[in-house]
């Protein structure tokens, strides 16, 4: 196995762990809720602290259940990958061309 080959394999086992770690551990397992979304826990925070607060701003959109948050907000990440993988694409290809031009000309 190539040295790149074994840093990727090496690199995929190391995200592999962390994303497996918290749940065979069971860290969260103490909470209602051990996944819960930062919007829900700052909410959970601030009706603690201050419970009388008024919200000055609702959402647009509220979408009829958790799932479909969960779908659009995985809709919204993969549009976001997407682009990025374009735009780096982009700027590989043409640093490419620029370096092969260089050399020809």
């Amino acid at each position: 196995m190539k040295r790149f080959g074994r840093v990727n394999l090496l690199l995929l086992l190391a995200v592999v762990a962390l994303a497996v770690a918290p749940l065979a551990l069971g860290l969260g397992d103490s909470h209602e809720e051990p996944f819960a979304g930062a919007d829900a826990q700052a909410e959970a925070a601030i009706v603690t602290d201050h419970p009388d607060y008024e919200p000055w701003f609702s959402a647009i959109y509220e979408p009829p259940s958790g799932e479909i948050e969960s779908g659009l907000f995985a809709l919204q990440a993969a549009v976001g990958a997407g682009f990025l993988g374009y735009y780096f694409g982009v700027a590989r290809t043409r640093q490419r061309l620029r370096d092969t031009d260089r050399t020809a000309g």
